[in-house]
């Protein structure tokens, strides 16, 4: 038999082109996954429900005055709820925070009165106590390395005391005196505790520092360094002093801002009612670290947003308000917003599950 007649070799056809394997570590997630990861979606879609809920049950919530009181409510705790986020993402909470605000207003109320100052001096005052009790916060917890619940606990306890005693010490009463003839009074009323007119609705302009602070701590947690250094000392403070990360400086301005928070609400019930009852405050930092949970902050840290609270406290609002427009006894105001807080729970464990599945 010749060469040419000898069977050629067999060649094996390249195999048909088909859909590209993964090995799962470069397989992109369904887009709806990837939303659910954001921490701000689950609340979105609670705070929608919420509202679909009342406008069924509570007619007299379809009226724009009605959706007007529950914005200010809502901004009224959303704006504290904002740097109380931050500082939950940053790994940390402040206790304190709901007293804060009385003692800012009692600062800027009785130092204006019983002084006869310009209400603008004590105004300016509560704001560098404010400040310092934040940063005193925060020193004291880097340097003891003491939690943070037992520090602003004991910030709490002093402050709380403090209000009591010293307002009954200087007015003796438990309130201040009326500061609304009181010389610059006008001028800080309007920056604090206006209204204005929205298609026939008085709107407060609490809703619009509201908004314009949470489009601000959205920029700075997603477009600053400083953003970075806020879930870098929430996730792991070790490890981000290792790559550079400020952690003191990180930790003790975001105590600051809590007490910036804590400052502009006091100013704004100050100007709004004229006068702050002592008593008042306790039990608020726990309206505003439940507003920055049902909104996605992790009390772990290194996880969160600044939307998400803003949707956090807007239902605490609706709920503060559709009971009572629903008739309802308001007596459960609380126990409907403790289901709130355990359902928002479930839930983010539950997206965060769902986000990480492979």
């Amino acid at each position: 038999m010749s060469m040419a007649q000898q069977a050629e070799p067999a060649v094996t056809p390249p195999p048909a082109p088909g859909p590209k394997q993964s090995d799962g570590r470069t397989r992109r997630r369904p887009l709806a996954l990837r939303l659910l990861a954001r921490p701000e979606v689950g609340v979105f879609l609670g705070a929608v429900a919420v509202m679909v809920f009342f406008l069924i049950t509570a007619p007299p919530m379809r009226d724009g005055s009605s959706m007007a009181n529950i914005l200010y409510q809502s901004s009224v705790i959303g704006i504290m709820a904002l740097p109380v986020a931050l500082l939950m993402i940053g790994g940390e909470f402040d206790l304190s925070a709901g007293v804060a605000v009385v003692t800012s207003a009692l600062t800027a109320s009785m130092l204006s009165y019983q002084l006869t100052l310009n209400v603008w001096v004590g105004v300016i005052v509560a704001l560098v106590v404010s400040l310092a009790i934040g940063a005193f916060n925060g020193w004291l917890l880097v340097r003891t390395g003491l939690p943070s619940f037992l520090v602003t606990l004991g910030t709490f306890l002093i402050l709380q005391g403090v209000n009591l005693a010293v307002t009954k010490l200087v007015t003796g009463n438990v309130a201040t005196d009326s500061i609304a003839d009181m010389e610059g009074f006008d001028q800080a009323k309007a920056l604090f505790a206006s209204s204005f007119d929205l298609g026939g609705v008085q709107v407060k302009i609490t809703v619009v520092w509201w908004l314009v602070f949470a489009a601000l701590a959205t920029w700075v947690l997603l477009r600053t360094k400083y953003g970075n250094w806020i879930f870098a000392v929430g996730g792991n403070k070790e490890s981000a002093r290792a790559v550079g990360v400020p952690v003191t400086f990180t930790k003790i301005s975001l105590f600051m801002l809590v007490g910036f928070g804590a400052w502009f609400v006091g100013m704004h019930n100050l100007f709004s009612f004229n006068t702050v009852q002592s008593g008042e405050g306790v039990g608020q930092e726990l309206i505003y670290i439940a507003a920055a949970v049902i909104g996605g902050c992790l009390l772990t840290g290194g996880a969160g947003s600044a939307i998400g609270p803003v949707f956090g406290a807007f239902m605490f609002g609706m709920v503060q308000q559709g009971i009572v427009y629903a008739g309802w006894n308001p007596d459960w105001f609380k126990a409907f917003l403790g289901v709130m807080l355990l359902g928002a729970v479930l839930i983010n464990l539950w997206v965060q599950r769902q986000a990480t599945r492979r």
